[in-house]
């Protein structure tokens, strides 16, 4: 059996490379069966906690389960062209399975393919749309955790007017996890959507219904990749347009941080209300710090060790897996961290975000 540190140390060398690829090979299938498990996970980047904490999640369960773990990104969020790639490459290769966190529909025909070509698809992290493409997705609930901050944010604001800055994933595709999370985040404020799958349709000004109720302006909606240089950009644009953002919705920390770090230098953080999604380290510390007042955190171990464990089910049994009830994936769960619990949003403090950080 391969020493878990020492993949994990292959893994982590040779995600620097783009198209990263390591492999364990770790035995036999659980129940005895001669025949090993071959898998590849396709993550979205590198670059990025959250992606490296998957990878290790998929590491320790290929290892507990006697899997083949090859493990492969792309060189940035969003670049299509490597995964599709890596797809071919698990499938040349003769891989039973592919895990994968879609960084666009672009992927989508290559893994259509792989199916064809009998290869079991489980996604991560993003439910691709249509969700039928793959045999399921282990996720976040992300429309609950863009509700779960929309309604936190409508009972902080106790009624004042909402000047809202929405900084959003992509502008030239459309994902799931883009959507989800802003739409998640209008509907916790009491904001009607118009079509939930379409960021930016809804009313610009209105009332929103949550907490006490009041008045919103949404100044726009923009892209920034989900970086901190993105987020900070895309504020600068929004704030030529409207000077009195209050209120920022956040794709993930990085794009929050950005967004703050444009407000503090404006001189407009007084009153700053900034919120996000993910739940890594470096965010939970931006909640301590008051840089951010709350962000909903995901469980991407947990997303990467239940994939492997269905896909090696899938292959050795032909165990389908099931999604939630009422949904198009199982849910790995998510939780708001904030140190300003409000009356009926159910939340964690900092402390206890630090426990399950990435």
């Amino acid at each position: 059996m391969v020493n878990r540190k020492v993949l994990a140390a292959c893994c982590a060398a040779l995600l620097t490379l783009g198209l990263a690829a390591c492999s364990s090979d770790s035995g036999t299938a659980a129940g005895g069966d001669d025949k090993k498990v071959s898998v590849t996970l396709i993550i979205k980047t590198q670059g990025t906690s959250f992606f490296k904490k998957m990878a290790d999640g998929a590491t320790k369960a290929s290892q507990e389960l006697g899997v083949n773990l090859t493990v492969a990104a792309g060189k940035v969020d969003g670049d299509e062209d490597t995964q599709i790639q890596a797809i071919e490459n698990a499938v040349s290769r003769g891989d039973q399975g592919i895990l994968i966190t879609p960084n666009g529909p672009g992927v989508f025909d290559a893994i259509a393919k792989a199916r064809d070509a009998g290869v079991k698809v489980i996604a991560l992290d993003t439910v691709p749309d249509p969700a039928s493409l793959v045999d399921t997705t282990y996720a976040t609930d992300n429309f609950e955790a863009g509700r779960l901050v929309g309604e936190w944010t409508a009972k902080k604001l106790d009624g004042k007017d909402a000047t809202i800055a929405l900084l959003d994933l992509f502008g030239d595709k459309v994902l799931s996890v883009d959507y989800d999370r802003d739409q998640g985040f209008l509907t916790g404020m009491g904001i009607d959507v118009a079509d939930p799958k379409v960021n930016g349709d809804e009313a610009k000004t209105g009332t929103y219904t949550g907490g006490k109720g009041g008045k919103y302006t949404i100044v726009g909606n923009l892209p920034t990749e989900g970086t901190e240089d993105g987020g900070r950009t895309s504020t600068e644009t929004l704030l030529s347009k409207n000077p009195n953002i209050n209120v920022i919705y956040g794709i993930n920390e990085p794009a929050s941080y950005g967004g703050y770090q444009a407000l503090k230098a404006a001189g407009k953080t007084d009153g700053l209300i900034t919120v996000s999604i993910d739940g890594a380290c470096d965010g939970v510390n931006y909640v301590k710090d008051g840089i951010l007042q709350a962000t909903a955190q995901q469980y991407p171990l947990k997303m990467a060790e239940q994939g492997v464990q269905a896909i090696h089910d899938l292959v050795v049994n032909g165990t389908q897996p099931k999604s939630d009830e009422g949904k198009d994936f199982v849910s790995t769960g998510v939780s708001l961290v904030t140190e300003e619990p409000m009356d009926g949003v159910t939340s964690i403090n900092t402390a206890e975000g630090r426990k399950d950080c990435f």
